[in-house]
């Protein structure tokens, strides 16, 4: 039985508007970024306490703190990024999320990544032994610009810090927009023992347009036929960027929010794939 979930950000930036469309659609959980239009880690105390209220007031629960941990450059100062790490997972632990989103930082434009790697492994070293203390797992996302934007640079991350905290979420999308058509063919079996948790989006490799799971470029069926087939039980998070798109999130409304699940769990019935 697979679980949905999703940046409800994407609906409205009222939570409880979010939290209501969500349990219209029969969502259990959801990938928590932001609220009222502040991201997840800039809330006050009095902010977390009204969203863990309104969580409880419709039953849902958080999959993922879709944090911006790593969205920034590798040239910028570490330690206050540490610091804002500390404070993501104190947030996971408040609201009883078992992951935090992270990236592996932005890239400046026109180095080779190379020049970088050694900066990226420690500072990811950090981030993972912190997490590890908190008994929080780490989910790298394949972001644009960042050391891990390739299946390759994905698994050197993921193998050089070798860290029980750190483990990846695959984003077709992303992987399309970095490497063009077929990331499925191109990163899936390098990357599968790492990949715990899904990110539900797809685009066109042409133009790097963002569209419904299925109609894109990213090999959706593939991976979902791929993933049954091995047993994957765990989470969906749908992202899906149809209205718009920035550095640190997205916007669809609630209309183009619900076209993306239907998209989506009308790809699982075609393949008889039971969710919730």
């Amino acid at each position: 039985m697979w679980t949905l979930s999703g940046f409800v950000d994407e609906i409205d930036d009222d939570f409880a508007v979010q939290c209501a469309v969500a349990r219209d659609l029969g969502l259990r959980f959801i990938e928590f970024r932001s609220a009222w239009g502040v991201n997840v880690l800039d809330l006050t105390d009095a902010q977390l306490a009204d969203v863990r209220r309104i969580l409880a007031e419709h039953d849902l629960q958080v999959s993922s703190i879709g944090s911006p941990i790593g969205k920034i450059r590798i040239d910028e100062p570490f330690e206050p990024h540490l610091r804002r790490t500390a404070h993501a997972i104190d947030v996971a632990q408040l609201l009883g999320a078992p992951f935090i989103r992270i990236f592996s930082f932005f890239i400046p434009a026109g180095d080779d990544p190379a020049m970088h790697r050694d900066e990226v492994m420690t500072r990811m070293r950090a981030i993972a032994e912190l997490a590890e203390r908190g008994n929080v797992t780490l989910l790298h996302e394949n972001e644009k610009d960042i050391y891990g934007d390739t299946p390759e640079r994905c698994l050197d991350l993921l193998t050089t810090v070798d860290s029980p905290a750190l483990r990846a979420t695959w984003d077709p999308a992303n992987f399309v927009q970095v490497c063009g058509a077929n990331p499925f063919d191109a990163g899936w079996a390098m990357l599968r023992p790492h990949i715990v948790y899904m990110q539900i989006k797809d685009a066109i490799a042409d133009t790097g347009a963002v569209v419904p799971a299925g109609e894109g470029d990213g090999q959706l069926r593939a991976t979902v036929a791929a993933l049954a087939a091995d047993g994957f039980d765990g989470f969906f998070s749908l992202e899906p960027h149809l209205g718009s798109a920035h550095a640190l999130g997205g916007f669809s409304g609630p209309d183009l929010w619900r076209s993306a699940h239907r998209a989506f769990t009308g790809l699982l019935r075609e393949q008889g794939i039971e969710f919730r």
